[in-house]
């Protein structure tokens, strides 16, 4: 029999299937990709309904999206508590510390994240338009994401950070820039993202190179370097230096469209 395969994830569909039931891409979208290689992240439809584990997610909206979890029962997700909408009486929430103590706090970081389980409907969103980026961790997947924008991982993934050095005068001008983590071991995850405007992603072949705005940079492979990178520019009334942050493959690359440069000041 026929399937039809998800240009997102490739998970192979029933024949008949309108959205891919593991990250909610429609499936009757080209997949569209610029000539430079980048493609645009499937824009989830109001209502569309994906699955992870034995819970269902529902995507609502389409400016500022939600996303909608039933969780079952032995399923469990986790966020940073601010981006929590809704959630039922009856859907237990509990704080889990996380590693790196002070060094956390100091990158801005969140500190304790959330854990919600099942059973129970909890619902998320982040305060800013743009677009809910769906991607299922196969097993043996790690994955790198810029500070305050995931909005949730399925409790089968792991959770740490890792400090890009020399990024220091890009983003906020502090010691560094930190990046979430995100690793998958013997059982495969969901991890959604928020992305401000539209995003895009670009596959890179090992030793291809990119250079990004840093505040437009959302997320990469942990195989994929980063380091910025001054250019022989001067910026501003003070002729500051103008760095990009640098990619090398192999691996995928997402940015967004509206750039966030965190704790700029």
């Amino acid at each position: 029999m026929e399937r039809i395969e998800c240009q997102w994830c490739r998970l192979q569909n029933a024949p008949g299937t309108t959205s891919c039931l593991t990250c909610g891409a429609p499936l009757d979208v080209r997949n569209v990709v610029s000539d430079s290689g980048w493609r645009e992240a499937p824009r989830l439809r109001d209502m569309t309904e994906f699955r992870f584990a034995n819970s269902t997610v529902q995507v609502e909206g389409e400016l500022v999206p939600v996303a909608e979890i039933a969780l079952a029962h032995g399923d469990a997700v986790y966020f940073e508590h601010h981006v929590l909408l809704w959630k039922d009486e009856v859907t237990p929430v509990v704080a889990v510390p996380t590693q790196g103590g002070a060094r956390r706090i100091f990158g801005g970081m969140p500190f304790v994240l959330t854990m919600a389980y099942g059973p129970g409907r909890v619902a998320f969103s982040r305060d800013s338009p743009g677009e809910l980026v769906v991607l299922p961790l196969h097993p043996g997947m790690e994955l790198d994401v810029r500070e305050h924008a995931f909005l949730l991982a399925s409790n089968t993934i792991g959770y740490s950070f890792v400090r890009i050095q020399g990024l220091a005068n890009v983003l906020h001008g502090g010691n560094g820039m930190y990046l979430d983590r995100f690793v998958t071991a013997g059982a495969p995850g969901l991890l959604m993202l928020h992305g401000n405007g539209n995003v895009f992603e670009r596959w890179l072949q090992p030793g291809e190179k990119i250079m990004v705005e840093p505040g437009g940079f959302l997320y990469k492979d942990a195989s994929v370097t980063m380091q910025a990178v001054q250019m022989p520019v001067k910026t501003g009334l003070l002729r500051r230096g103008m760095y990009l942050a640098e990619m090398t493959g192999p691996g995928r690359v997402g940015i967004q469209s509206m750039y966030v440069h965190h704790h700029a000041g």
